[in-house]
């Protein structure tokens, strides 16, 4: 055990946030190596029972660690975060390594060149430990994988971590470290970090290079405090010409999260218009959240959802064609692979028309235009992340039909198709302790103030639960 640099409590060192560390390192209080080794036994006690991880690497880790070290004792860190421990999720390339998109139909070849996030994060100095699980393609909201282990999360190991940021959202939960980034299509940074009490950030579109870039498609940090994913931020945000779809340079300063509720315009949206209702616990811990920044000052009006179940099926159309196309691709023994939830979800855009297809997609228009208008006389959104507190650890999705598949992602998807910024907060618990994720959402490329809102909601919602220890302690 660690005394914290605060002097405040007693923390294990794989438990300090990335600010701490660093702190740390600059007093000399602690090396990366020393970080490293508790981060690895720590490591060792949860891994059998969540399966966070994919292409695990100590040795690696200490070698790096071992390097971080000396700079630090020199006094030359090769950048803000030298030192830190983080993983990537696995369909986010990491030269030298395959990436297998969570399916035993992809082909295993070696990535020719990290892609601009993981570039950014070694270029700061962050220690790449492992890489993270995943579904198939990652178009599950949950753990379950053709090619990696069950992942499991570590608040109730029966219960299913989400996804398609599983493994990042359980090695955040279980203490792997502070830093862990994931990727959001229809809310897969959002709903695993709602589902494991984290904080989990969607930049506005192009806020973080990517490659390759896609509609709606971000990289994002998940972490367990705002400032360390505001300084994540800062790393992922600067500039890569690989992403033709990436903003221009914007010189944010991402430490500036102070903000005051105070005449702020909010918006509660406890009904998206369409999907899974609303679990009581769920909709208790929201409003709860808006009472909050209602007393603090914000004015609060409760807005009516902007989805239509047109617009939910015809991205589910869409992203059905878009997904067998890649299976397509395969050999049909490599096709065959594939999670049976998936192949039965996607070959069903063979009955499709090319009319229907093109239709899915100028939804992610009607969703952009609609966002649109919700934001004309608001400054900020609350919603939950999740319509359901949690699901079992086997499923594919709460509902758990392929028929239905995106029933739960109403709230989270219509801001990777209209490209706003959108964060996920634990909120509370519901009554045996499981945390539940509040979204707050901005106008487009307001990052900076998403995550000054949720900071603010972090004074305001007070201490939290401590995280989970490992089963067999």
């Amino acid at each position: 055990m660690h005394k914290h640099i605060t002097d405040e409590a007693v923390t294990s060192l794989h438990d300090l946030s990335a600010i701490d560390l660093i702190a740390g390192y600059k007093a000399k209080q602690f090396t990366p190596s020393e970080v490293m080794e508790d981060l690895l036994a720590h490591v060792a006690a949860w891994e059998p029972h969540i399966k966070a991880l994919y292409l695990f690497d100590p040795a690696g880790a200490r070698a790096a660690a071992k390097t971080s070290t000396v700079r630090w004792q020199n006094g030359e860190p090769a950048g803000c975060l030298d030192g830190v421990p983080v993983t990537i999720k696995d369909n986010i390339a990491t030269k030298g390594q395959p990436v297998p998109l969570g399916a035993a139909s992809a082909p295993l070849i070696p990535s020719s060149a990290d892609a601009p996030p993981v570039a950014r994060l070694r270029e700061a100095g962050a220690i790449i430990f492992s890489k993270t699980t995943m579904p198939d393609y990652g178009m599950l909201s949950s753990g379950l994988s053709s090619f990696h282990p069950l992942t499991r999360n570590p608040w109730d190991v029966t219960k299913n971590p989400g996804g398609s940021s599983a493994g990042a959202a359980a090695a955040g939960a279980a203490g792997y470290g502070p830093l862990h980034l994931g990727s959001d299509i229809g809310g897969s940074v959002r709903l695993p970090a709602g589902w494991c009490g984290l904080v989990g950030l969607k930049p506005s579109l192009g806020r973080v290079p990517i490659d390759p870039p896609y509609v709606g498609r971000v990289v994002g940090p998940m972490t367990r405090t705002v400032d360390d994913a505001a300084l994540m931020m800062g790393v992922l945000s600067k500039p890569d010409r690989r992403d033709g779809m990436s903003l221009p340079p914007n010189d944010i300063n991402w430490k500036a999260l102070e903000k005051s509720p105070r005449k702020l315009r909010l918006g509660l949206l406890l009904d998206p218009g369409v999907g899974q209702s609303l679990e009581r616990p769920v909709r208790e811990i929201v409003v709860k959240a808006v009472k909050a920044f209602e007393s603090a000052g914000a004015v609060v009006t409760e807005m009516d959802g902007l989805l239509t179940r047109e617009m939910l099926d015809g991205l589910d159309n869409f992203w059905r064609a878009r997904m067998w196309d890649e299976l397509l691709k395969l050999p049909p023994a490599e096709r065959g692979k594939v999670l049976p939830y998936i192949h039965q979800w996607a070959e069903k855009a063979t009955k499709l028309s090319a009319v229907d297809v093109i239709r899915g997609f100028n939804v992610t228009m009607s969703i952009r235009a609609a966002a649109a208008k919700l934001f004309h006389d608001l400054d900020y959104l609350i919603s939950p992340v999740s319509p359901v507190v949690n699901f079992g650890a086997e499923l594919a999705s709460p509902i758990h039909d392929p028929e239905k598949p995106f029933e739960h992602i109403c709230y989270t998807v219509p801001w990777n198709m209209s490209e706003n910024p959108a964060i996920s907060i634990n909120g509370g618990y519901d009554g045996k302790g499981f945390p539940i994720g509040v979204q707050i959402v901005g106008r487009r490329f307001d990052d900076l103030g998403v995550l000054a809102m949720a900071k603010t909601f972090e004074g305001l919602r007070g201490a939290q639960r401590p995280w989970p220890s490992p089963p067999n302690r």
